[in-house]
């Protein structure tokens, strides 16, 4: 493959610089692949209408692009990389390293993937391969698997691409994943990364070989300041490899470590709180004020990690401002209980004071409304059954410095 020469600037410094461009997914064949019976173990939390999902997806992507932010598309990126032969390489030894397949089974999936050219490898390395579809199957494992399983499973959580990558200054880090049905999703995001010209000499601060992170738990509260989120997905032993990491790169001189509840409703730091103003955030009223925060530094070449503290305070200290202002998601707690599962906190700053959020949260819209805030509503009814609103599903890979 041969491409012309271009420079693209990457650089994400805060979650509300003006958004310039950002890298999404729009969900295909592998969101028609969910079922009831494999739902869970795809983390999906029910059935989408696959057709209306891709509605809400164009439309979502309209309205960035109608603010004049440059969509990329991954399946494209992914696409174009597959023309190199490493990049084919590794998508296949990525696809069949899984232990279910035996030996005899794994050399025929591998020599069906070798067989497909660029655009059916991406859309088989994301849609899944089904049993019924391998046609030159055969031997013990093929015999005795059920006809209703995947070879190579589906990834409907690529929906998602703020999970398994994120930027922090002019370095990608691609995340470790912790549940096993996304961890091929940060191989192939690393693969468009290490092969696609457009990101030709960039280097990455992570690597999903490391402990585990993910992009949700990841804000960048201000240029140096991190606040990451260590819960059900992101292990603390992950937030210390990613501060030793980011000050090593000179990326930041503070990490927030921040303890969530272990629990789905709130698996990433950025399903309780986003930013929205360079002070503002919007936040779950149960966690506001109870959210703890360890300070990480630092010091004669190793880790200070101070005592905890409260999360908005110890955040206003590290980004040098008097406090932080709090949005809430609805005004009564049933409300708020609602509107927090419906990813009401996961909005995308498009620039300070504007942001993309579902519509279906009435009453957070409203506070951010009355809060000065404009808000660009999208529909989200079948987007969100994965349990993710717009920052979840946008990678911003270039932003203003604010």
């Amino acid at each position: 493959m041969t491409a012309a020469k271009a420079v693209h600037e990457h650089r994400v410094t805060s979650e509300v610089g003006r958004l310039r461009t950002v890298l999404l997914h729009r969900p295909g064949a592998e969101l028609k692949r969910l079922t009831p019976r494999n739902s869970d173990k795809l983390l999906f939390d029910a059935i989408p209408w696959a057709g209306r999902a891709q509605e809400e997806h164009d439309a979502f992507a309209e309205a960035l692009r109608s603010r004049g932010v440059e969509v990329l598309y991954l399946t494209e990126l992914l696409q174009d990389a597959l023309e190199y032969e490493a990049a084919r390489d590794q998508a296949i030894a990525d696809a069949i390293v899984d232990l279910r397949l035996g030996d005899q089974l794994r050399r025929i999936v591998e020599d069906h993937l070798r067989d497909l050219d660029p655009e059916n490898l991406t859309q088989t390395l994301i849609g899944g391969l089904a049993h019924e579809e391998l046609k030159a199957g055969h031997g013990l494992v093929y015999r005795l698997m059920d006809t209703l399983d995947f070879i190579v499973d589906p990834l409907p959580g690529l929906l998602f691409t703020r999970d398994n990558s994120t930027w922090i200054g002019d370095r990608v880090a691609v995340t470790s994943l912790a549940m096993e049905a996304r961890r091929r999703e940060s191989a192939l995001t690393g693969l468009v990364y290490a092969h696609h010209p457009r990101f030709a000499g960039v280097e990455p601060v992570y690597s999903p070989s490391l402990e585990h992170v993910e992009g949700g738990d990841v804000l960048l509260l201000a240029p140096g300041v991190i606040a990451v989120g260590t819960g059900e997905r992101t292990t603390p032993a992950g937030v210390e490899r990613l501060a030793r990491q980011v000050f090593a790169a000179d990326l930041a001189h503070t990490v927030l470590a921040v303890p969530i509840a272990q629990e789905r409703a709130t698996m990433h730091l950025d399903t309780v709180c986003t930013m929205v103003d360079v002070d503002t955030v919007v936040m779950y009223p149960p966690v506001a004020h109870s959210l703890m925060a360890h300070k990480v530094t630092l010091a004669d070449g190793d880790l200070r990690v101070s005592e905890p503290r409260p999360f908005l305070e110890a955040a206003a200290e590290a980004m040098r401002v008097d406090r932080l202002k709090v949005i809430d998601t609805g005004l009564d707690p049933v409300t708020a209980e609602r509107e927090q599962w419906d990813d009401g906190n996961n909005t995308l700053a498009v620039a300070p004071r504007l942001c993309v959020a579902y519509e279906r949260n009435i009453e957070t819209n409203a506070q951010l409304e009355a809060s000065g805030i404009e808000v660009i509503r999208i529909s989200g009814s079948e987007l969100g059954t994965g349990r993710g609103g717009p920052r979840c599903m946008s990678c911003p890979t270039l932003r203003d410095d604010i």
